[in-house]
């Protein structure tokens, strides 16, 4: 079995890695991949972005089964491309991305199905944004909507700190078109804890 790993960070050495322990595998191809990785099968320098260039790779090289590390890849349809070229993968489809890849999209879908969530209020315009923040007062949390590789999340203490932050996102596009909506958030306390479940 032929195998392609999508990413090129710590995840995707794990994967490789307890992937090349079995049996059923004969190859494993990492794009972009990295040190960790190189040692384990072959990185391909294909950028996890370049969904057209992953599928001809995949095509031409016979792969049996890709999985996808990054969220970007998946926001972007990698596997939506992927299902329509007959070419089986491992992620969610764009859509159910975006849980992922929008902030707004995610908070949204946590209170249509009463899902317990920060009360949030999302925004477009940072001086309406600024305005939410002195009419309800800090501690806030100020976030990118989209992907900012895992750096658009910004714990304000005051307002002061929040309008910083708002600034940052919004007007000085740290995070580039990620910023271009805000999530106004309530702060919450105590103790935090990463859940993970895979599902069909």
């Amino acid at each position: 079995m032929k195998i392609l790993i999508v990413g090129g960070g710590g995840r995707e050495h794990a994967l490789s890695w307890k992937l090349n322990q079995e049996d059923a595998v004969s190859k494993i191809f990492t794009a972009p991949g990295n040190g960790g990785t190189e040692k384990i099968g072959e990185n391909v320098p294909i950028s996890g972005n370049d969904i057209e260039g992953l599928s001809n790779f995949a095509k031409s090289e016979n792969i049996d089964l890709t999985i996808v590390g990054p969220e970007a890849p998946l926001t972007l349809g990698i596997v939506d491309t992927f299902n329509e070229l007959g070419l089986t993968i491992f992620g969610p489809n764009k859509a159910a991305a975006q849980i992922e890849g929008s902030k707004s999209f995610a908070k949204n879908l946590m209170k249509k199905y009463h899902i317990p969530t920060a009360d949030f209020e999302e925004f477009t315009n940072p001086v309406k944004a600024k305005e939410f923040v002195k009419k309800i007062g800090a501690p806030v949390v100020v976030k990118a909507d989209g992907l900012a590789g895992g750096k658009g999340v910004i714990i304000s203490k005051n307002i002061v700190d929040a309008h910083t932050a708002i600034d940052r996102i919004m007007v000085n596009k740290e995070f580039g078109d990620a910023g271009d909506k805000v999530i106004i958030e309530q702060f919450l306390t105590g103790e935090e804890a990463s859940f993970l479940a895979f599902t069909d």
